[in-house]
């Protein structure tokens, strides 16, 4: 069964779409070069680190149906290749 999108995912991603291309289009943007995690459709957390991010995202809900986050500046539409695993 394929699980349909809630209201709440639908604004997150839009959310963190659009600081993405912020943060690429701007590299003055607070979000540049940061993880930013999204709760119920607003930024509740700038962090420099993944870890710091999942502590205070999980913080500020911690239903991650609810959640969702955005490393900044990343080009999420590049396609990145890895040739082997150490």
């Amino acid at each position: 069964m394929m699980s349909v999108m809630s209201n709440t995912q639908k604004l997150n991603r839009e959310l963190a779409r659009k600081i993405n291309q912020e943060a690429l289009r701007n590299p003055r943007s607070p979000y540049a070069n940061k993880f930013v995690g999204i709760a119920n459709g607003q930024v509740v957390v700038v962090a420099d680190d993944p870890d710091e991010l999942a502590r205070r995202l999980r913080q500020a809900e911690p239903d991650p149906a609810k959640t969702f986050w955005v490393e900044a500046s990343h080009n999420y539409d590049q396609v990145e290749y890895i040739w082997s695993l150490r």
